[in-house]
């Protein structure tokens, strides 16, 4: 699967293959040897149309009448999606929740492998979190650069967010996935994903809202 090809697939699709993903896997565990899009989009409650599109992205041939092979299927997925292949990440900021995700083990399910965490509080640097040993995070961008770390996961305070993604980006980290509540500034080289935690909650607690209004 070639990068310009990955890039055609539109964000809604990028979050649906996901669930597609994680439904395959169940099917192929419970001894399903093909899955076609059908049931995929009634197991999921989406639209047939829809869900083929979306496996029809990822490069995957169906079998007329029997759909697509379960392993083809999910290893498209997985190719399309750069899953296929654990990638090492920084995580800066070993507050709350940098210790949850460093506790998280199901990151490596989806290609992701937290390498090592980074601090600038001298009470946690030096610490052990879930194995590993925080670092001072003077030291994060050469590492980054000797390892070829190319993504970075930013759990700090607002106030230091823009600082401490412009030390990620001259460690030569191009991926950023940002869970704090700061807009970044970052060259258009830089891929930026934020994590909007508080938009979340607001379709959330409106669904509950107009939920109880019945």
């Amino acid at each position: 699967m070639s990068q310009i090809e990955r890039k055609t697939a539109g964000v809604p699709t990028l979050k649906r293959l996901p669930l597609y993903l994680s439904l395959l896997r169940k099917m192929k565990e419970a001894g399903e040897e093909y899955a076609s899009g059908t049931v995929v989009a009634k197991e999921l409650g989406l639209d047939p149309i829809v869900v083929r599109k979306d496996l029809a992205i990822t490069g995957a041939v169906g079998r007329p009448r029997l759909g697509f092979p379960m392993d083809e299927i999910i290893e498209a997925i997985e190719e399309f999606l750069g899953w296929s292949n654990t990638s090492d990440a920084f995580l800066v900021g070993v507050g709350n929740l940098g210790r949850a995700l460093l506790g998280y083990t199901g990151f490596e399910q989806y290609g992701l492998r937290i390498a090592a965490a980074f601090d600038s509080n001298p009470e946690i640097v030096g610490s052990k979190v879930h194995g590993k040993t925080v670092q001072d995070i003077s030291k994060m961008p050469e590492l980054a650069k000797r390892m070829h770390v190319q993504i970075g996961v930013l759990t700090v305070t607002a106030s230091v967010a823009q600082e401490v993604a412009n030390a990620m980006i001259e460690g030569g980290i191009r991926a950023i996935w940002n869970f704090t509540p700061t807009t970044l500034d970052v060259p258009e080289h830089v891929i930026l994903q934020r994590e909007e935690l508080a938009s979340s909650l607001a379709v959330l607690s409106h669904r509950l809202l107009v939920g109880s209004t019945h």
